[in-house]
């Protein structure tokens, strides 16, 4: 899957869209505004992290995936699935059964993606030592990557250098089915998302050129698929398919599954907007000596990612039960068989500092913005209202510095304007338009957008 362009799995449906500003007060990265009655996301700043469709009281945002069709294009027809997936079901359907609904609905072959978590365990911490930038970052959430690239760049190189662990798994699978005789143009890898970072992270991967996997699969899709095919009772015996599975790698996607590994010199911190706090303490040197550090864009972890169906402190308590059942990494050993070819994979490219926060390229240029941001600052209100159909008063101000915003924008600074007679009605009338569209303020009991609406 060639990665050459930029992707963001995250879309909008500008028929469905009512530009209510719950997604643009959502975003972690102020890369939505609201332009013509709609939202429009800048992809330059946008981290795929799915606020914006959690937000959206009409769900007018959307994913972009392939479905169970392209299956049919391959001999053999490999998914790989990260073990939060398992932790949706309800209790009554074993491991086994999901495994056999999978083979009904047309695969293969079956892997969880953290089967291969003692390599990369192994990996990581070698890293750290490595490492001269304390604490070291993980790089397993690519939204959390993709935001360290663009809004906090001094701190790129503490990221962790080290493959996604689907990556891992479909090299691992690809090298069993190798001593199979079976060919990589025979297979077709097929990666179940549990939200759209991850979709982007496939689409165009982060420390490497080209991603492996061949298509990529909606997780809540697959949830209702399985659900359609499932046998009440169990007809065979998968377990096989399990035996590399440990309890580190089912609980390696939800909180403190990491940094569990690196005992007190750790945290893990969940949820994009923590995140964003934790962030700015570290370029503030206020962050405590660690040597890891452990940050998921998503609620308790990939359990709360937005293309799940299950309630996520459910599906936390299922997998942490679940995981009492299996081997730790130490007990089992890195691996059941022998994968010295994944062992070279495993490092990635260094992360590279995307500075799309920046004024201007100019350092010079970019000054005299800043100090134009700041006289800006001193006319706007500072209420942070969103009804310029900017996030708030900064973003706003930082719009018109680049010409993509007016001081008229401003609805409070409209009514001064028109009060001393500087513009007219049918100006300020255009104005709102230009933000909200045409007729948005005529009485509507029908309305959409309000609070709760949809939720």
């Amino acid at each position: 899957m060639n990665t050459v362009e930029k992707y963001h799995a995250i879309k909008v449906d500008t028929n469905k869209c009512m530009g209510c500003t719950h997604c643009m007060k959502s975003c972690p990265t102020e890369a939505i505004r609201i332009r013509g009655g709609v939202a429009k996301i800048n992809p330059d700043r946008c981290v795929d992290c799915g606020n914006c469709l959690r937000a959206c009281p009409v769900d007018a945002f959307y994913v972009n995936h392939d479905g169970l069709e392209q299956l049919k294009n391959y001999k053999y027809r490999v998914v790989l699935f990260s073990s939060v997936m398992i932790g949706q079901f309800p209790e009554i359907y074993s491991e086994g059964k999901i495994y056999e609904a999978l083979k009904k609905l047309g695969f293969t072959h079956i892997y969880e993606v953290e089967q291969p978590i003692g390599l990369l365990i192994t990996k990581i911490k070698d890293n750290v030592e490595q490492l001269k930038n304390k604490p070291a970052i993980s790089s397993f959430c690519p939204a959390i990557v993709r935001l360290i690239q663009s809004r906090y760049p001094s701190l790129v190189e503490n990221i962790i250098p080290v493959k996604a662990p689907h990556d891992l798994a479909a090299c691992y699978a690809i090298g069993n089915l190798a001593k199979e005789g079976i060919s990589r143009e025979e297979i077709g890898i097929f990666y179940v998302s549990p939200c759209s970072a991850k979709m982007a992270a496939v689409k165009r991967p982060l420390g490497e050129t080209k991603s492996i996997v061949d298509g990529l699969i909606n997780m809540k899709d697959l949830y209702n698929n399985i659900m359609r095919v499932i046998s009440k009772k169990e007809e065979g015996d998968t377990s096989d398919l399990r035996k590399n599975l440990t309890r580190d790698g089912i609980v390696w996607s939800l909180p403190r599954g990491e940094s569990r590994q690196f005992r007190r010199k750790s945290m893990a911190v969940d949820g994009i907007h923590n995140v964003v706090k934790i962030l700015e303490r570290m370029e503030n040197e206020e962050v405590p000596e660690l040597d890891f550090l452990e940050l998921k864009s998503c609620h308790q972890g990939c359990a709360g990612g937005i293309l799940l169906t299950g309630n996520r402190f459910l599906t936390v308590e299922r997998l942490q039960k679940r995981s009492n059942r299996y081997k730790s990494v130490a007990k089992l050993g890195v691996l059941a068989e022998n994968c010295d070819g994944i062992k070279d994979k495993l490092k990635a490219y260094p992360i590279q500092p995307n500075y799309v926060f920046s004024l201007d390229t100019d350092r010079v240029k970019a000054l005299a913005k800043l100090q134009k941001v700041d006289r800006i600052l001193c006319q706007l209100p500072g209420i942070d209202c969103g009804s310029c159909g900017s996030p708030n008063c900064h973003a706003l101000a930082e719009d018109m510095v680049q010409g993509d915003a007016k001081m008229t924008d401003c609805i409070f600074l409209q009514n001064r304007y028109l009060n001393e007679k500087k513009i007219t009605i049918e100006k300020a009338t255009k104005n709102l338009e230009k933000a909200w569209g045409k007729n948005r303020f005529d009485a509507d009991c029908n309305k959409k957008g309000g609070r709760n609406v949809g939720f």
